[in-house]
């Protein structure tokens, strides 16, 4: 492969996904794309590169969902799980008591294993929940791998990274050499495609963003677009879930961490707006007369 063609592939994964490579991945875009290019019926990552280049926007699609990294399982690194069943969900209880209802998001749920990790989380407190309306809904950008998550069916070897054998046993039949979780649990979840890069203000506000292992393959640029859209549709007492290796610190002012939790972070007080605030200003006198004159 070409340096001109690395560079083209450079542009397309950044354009369409967010995705920024360094200039010393060409043996990761050769390795991930090989396969694809053979099942193509092409020799190579260059022919694959030129019929892209051709107009090939199915293959296109192809590439970047190949080339995007959709590693996950079961209670992956198992302190977000923790802030979730100690921190997160007993505050949002007590803050939602009047509507009794949650709703959270899986910004990059891959197969699945994240949404449905919090789904088993809520299924072991469900005394706590009885009554509540407790929305999940887990989106990534690739299609193939969210058709999996629906599926719910997992290897022997993936279900047995992170997910303990007692819940293992209590939320899963095996199936065949596979493993599918209980369809109760599934029922719990929605799935949908979505790319970050794009508008997500139709999916409406949540009071739990899992946003995690995904902005450390952006630029700066970019993390910073993301994190503002995510806040503008965070609740203000709601929470933000990042990776172990991301944060928000020099990227936004819009969250702040939650102390002694790490990865975990909170909506910053939002400020109103200089415009709003001298009409606001300018109200309070007719307001504090037609007080005093009842």
């Amino acid at each position: 492969m070409s340096p001109l063609d690395y560079d083209f592939l450079c542009k397309l994964l950044k354009d369409q996904s967010g995705l920024a490579l360094a200039g010393d991945k060409q043996y990761l875009v050769e390795s991930r794309l090989l396969p694809l290019a053979r099942k193509a019926g092409l020799a190579s990552v260059t022919e694959l590169v030129a019929k892209v280049r051709d107009g090939g926007d199915r293959l296109a699609v192809e590439v970047v969902h190949a080339m995007t990294t959709n590693e996950s399982f079961f209670f992956r690194d198992k302190i977000p799980f923790d802030h979730f069943c100690d921190t997160i969900m007993p505050a949002l209880l007590a803050a939602r008591a009047g509507e009794r209802r949650i709703r959270i998001w899986c910004a990059a749920a891959a197969t699945g294993q994240e949404p449905y990790s919090l789904a088993i989380c809520l299924r072991e407190m469900k005394e706590k929940i009885a009554g509540w309306r407790i929305d999940i809904l887990g989106t990534d950008l690739s299609t193939p791998v969210l058709e999996k998550a629906k599926a719910g069916l997992y290897t022997q070897f993936e279900v047995q990274r992170g997910l303990p054998i007692q819940m293992l046993v209590k939320y899963f039949a095996q199936v065949g050499e596979m493993w599918q979780i209980a369809a109760d649990i599934r029922a719990m979840v929605q799935f949908r495609p979505l790319n970050l890069l794009n508008d997500f203000s139709h999916l409406g506000s949540f009071d739990l963003v899992f946003c995690r292992n995904v902005l450390i393959y952006f630029d700066q640029d970019t993390k910073v677009d993301v994190f503002s859209r995510i806040a503008r549709i965070t609740a203000p007492d709601g929470y933000l879930v990042l990776g172990a290796a991301e944060t928000v610190v020099g990227l936004t002012d819009a969250f702040k961490p939650v102390p002694e939790r790490r990865g975990l972070y909170a909506p910053a007080p939002r400020a109103i707006a200089p415009g709003l605030a001298a009409r606001v200003a300018a109200m309070a006198p007719r307001v504090a007369t037609l007080v005093a004159a009842k």
